[in-house]
């Protein structure tokens, strides 16, 4: 990951930058992740619930914005 320097930019706004990049790229999650082995069948668990739990948060958005627009 590199991140050059813009000119008239404090090195804090480069860090910022940075660490921002960092996020949004998932490496730092990746290495987490990594850190430790998990069976595979643990993985999928995982995964599913975390499905799960998207799918459960769309329908509330859903439900919200549709309560929204009746009123």
């Amino acid at each position: 990951m590199q991140v050059k320097l813009r000119r008239n930019e404090s090195s804090e706004n480069l860090i910022k930058r940075f660490s921002r990049k960092m996020k949004n790229s998932d490496i730092i999650d990746e290495v987490l992740e990594r850190q430790y082995y998990k069976k595979p069948s643990v993985k999928k668990r995982e995964q599913h619930f975390r499905r799960l739990r998207t799918i459960e948060k769309a329908k509330r958005k859903e439900a919200e914005l549709e309560a929204r627009n009746n009123k």
